[in-house]
């Protein structure tokens, strides 16, 4: 009985293929166009906030990202949406105290932009 070798190289067969450079250009074709579609997304909805979509290269899967500098998971709000929550907060006087956070849906932005569902993943708590 033949055998058959899953292996291209030192590579596996999968990750040989996606890394031939038509594969690669294809999927920078469809990252390009779900990163101009999520920017469009984002853009109808920022208000004064510092998300913005970027692209990155793994060593083989090409992503899109919402990315949020502001290190408060905001990114994740944003895509999830979050529960009205009272969280701590920290004043310029580095005083702390309780703060209202409100309910917010998600507005399930690379969902959307990947024509993916739109589907929380559980419990989100931001703290």
């Amino acid at each position: 009985m033949a055998e058959i070798e899953d292996k291209v190289g030192r590579h596996e067969l999968e990750k040989y293929i996606a890394l031939l450079p038509g594969v690669q250009v294809a999927l920078d074709e469809v990252r390009f166009e779900i990163a101009a579609r999520a920017e469009e997304l984002l853009l109808q909805h920022r208000l004064e906030g510092h998300a913005r979509i970027d692209v990155v290269d793994g060593a083989v899967d090409k992503y899109v990202v919402l990315d949020d500098e502001r290190g408060k998971a905001a990114a994740l709000s944003i895509e999830y949406g979050r529960a009205a929550d009272v969280v701590v907060r920290t004043d310029k006087n580095g005083r702390t105290y309780l703060a209202m956070q409100g309910a917010m849906d998600g507005l399930f932005i690379l969902a959307r932009a990947a024509n993916l569902p739109k589907k929380r993943k559980g419990k989100v708590h931001l703290g």
